[in-house]
């Protein structure tokens, strides 16, 4: 019977040292994991590249002043870039190249801040992405062509 009881109070205690524990463990794992926040980018010409292209195929677009050039990549057409240096690139582009031609445009991308500001205060998700292009290089795309 002392045998007994005594069994019961063990398995009693070592519940109650392993719920201990647990509960430890569960306040101080993620107190250990948490690696701070994370720096987010910044937005605007000049700022945090997020990628660069090197000759890569796009659909340009400008108005008849040459003050707004944009362009779309036919591998993803939901997404626009705006040039950051329009009233450099329009001599070249006004001389060489039609409204819609495909081209080979090469420079730094970034955010647009007017989309992100856009994006972080609607929780509507959307497919149409807004970017930055500080262009280098335009060349003709002459994949195809004769």
């Amino acid at each position: 019977m002392l045998i007994s009881i005594n069994r019961k109070y063990k398995t009693k205690m070592s519940k109650s040292v392993l719920r201990k524990f647990l509960v430890v463990l569960i306040i101080i794992v993620p107190v250990i994991s948490y690696s701070g926040c994370k720096k987010q980018a910044k937005c605007g010409c000049g700022k945090d590249v997020l990628f660069t292209f090197t000759k890569e195929p796009a659909a340009v677009y400008f108005n008849d002043s040459g003050t707004t050039i944009s362009l779309t990549l036919p591998t993803d057409a939901y997404s626009t870039y705006s040039f950051c240096n329009p009233s450099e690139m329009w001599p070249k582009i006004k001389a060489n190249y039609k409204y819609g031609e495909v081209i080979q445009v090469s420079g730094h991308v970034y955010w647009d801040c007017n989309y992100l500001y856009q994006a972080s205060n609607s929780s509507y998700q959307t497919y149409m992405k807004q970017y930055l292009i500080q262009v280098t290089d335009v060349t003709l795309n002459l994949y195809g062509k004769k």
